[in-house]
């Protein structure tokens, strides 16, 4: 028999892991046009870090937590800079070589696929040969919370909130601010945006970085209740993957509607049947979006606001 409370705890730790995981995702693919499979491992950078920072600085959680989401986000920047833009071995080959020797990712999804992909293996291992196969864990603060004969944890309700407050604020940094103007200008139409004196590279570079930062955050929040292993990265990426995916274009607002749909799916699954299962409903449902809805939710909401605004 489902009890309602544990659905509805069961729903909030879903929705907030849904969406923590694809919000770095999304702000990458779906405004540079890259897929980035090292995403895992940036979540992994940034729950290594958080971790360290407590039981080797002695750091408060929160601020480790901050502290892994700036390394994560400057690692980011690196990798834009070396790997996807290529901007820092062009600058090296136009004084040596006189060209480019590499041509940069943006929109080129196939190449960006198998370069993430060969990073993500580079930062598993670099992890797992520094580090171990594990590292110690944080203990999981506000303890939990009783109701009946059943008992919760308090931190994974927090998370919840924590996942709608940062939702927020990217929708208040991309859609209220001169930065947001600049990047939705570069992504719309580059060759305008640098005509109106708007420098696009950098935008890239700085976009990147965010995402990069929330995938650190990410990872950094989670710390306390995942264990510390070279490889968590990959119980987020499956996840990640299908919200952007069931989301559509719309980062923000895609996000948080595959975030609460995927999320009650999940949560009734593994209720009732155990995760496995909720895993497999998760994929099942990602395929039947992928039939019917090919440009995701926010695509569907689009197409009929523009069917509306026609029939009017």
């Amino acid at each position: 028999m489902v009890n309602g409370i544990n659905l509805a705890l069961q729903f909030l730790d879903s929705f907030a892991f849904i969406v923590l995981a694809a919000a770095g995702l999304a702000i990458i693919f779906g405004i540079m046009g890259v897929i980035n499979l090292a995403h895992g491992e940036f979540i992994l950078i940034g729950a290594y870090t958080a971790t360290l920072a407590v039981t080797q600085l002695g750091l408060p959680l929160v601020v480790a937590m901050l502290v892994g989401g700036v390394v994560t986000g400057l690692f980011g920047i690196l990798t834009e800079r070396v790997i996807i833009s290529g901007a820092w071995p062009n600058w090296v080959s136009q004084r040596t070589l006189g060209r480019d020797i590499i041509e940069p990712l943006y929109n080129r999804l196939a190449d960006s696929m198998v370069a993430t992909f060969g990073l993500s293996l580079i930062l598993t291992q670099g992890a797992r040969i520094r580090f171990g196969n594990s590292i110690d864990q944080i203990a999981t603060p506000f303890g939990a919370i009783s109701y009946g004969a059943f008992s919760y944890s308090t931190y994974r309700i927090v998370l919840a909130g924590v996942s709608i407050g940062l939702l927020l604020a990217t929708y208040y940094l991309f859609t209220r601010t001169d930065f947001g103007m600049r990047a939705r200008a570069t992504i719309q139409d580059k060759e305008t945006a640098q005509a109106m004196g708007v420098n696009t590279d950098r935008m890239y570079m700085l976009t990147f970085g965010i995402g990069s930062a929330l995938a650190g955050l990410t990872g950094a929040l989670f710390a306390p209740v995942i264990s510390m292993q070279p490889t968590l990265g990959d119980q987020f990426l499956v996840e990640a993957f299908v919200a952007v995916v069931v989301g559509g274009p719309s980062v923000v607002l895609g996000t948080a509607l595959s975030g609460g749909v995927l999320g009650a799916i999940l949560a009734t699954f593994s209720n009732l049947y155990g995760t496995f299962i909720g895993r497999i409903a998760l994929l099942v449902a990602a395929l039947i979006a992928l039939r019917f809805l090919p440009d995701g939710i926010t695509g569907f909401i689009e197409q009929l606001r523009k069917r509306r605004q026609e029939s009017d």
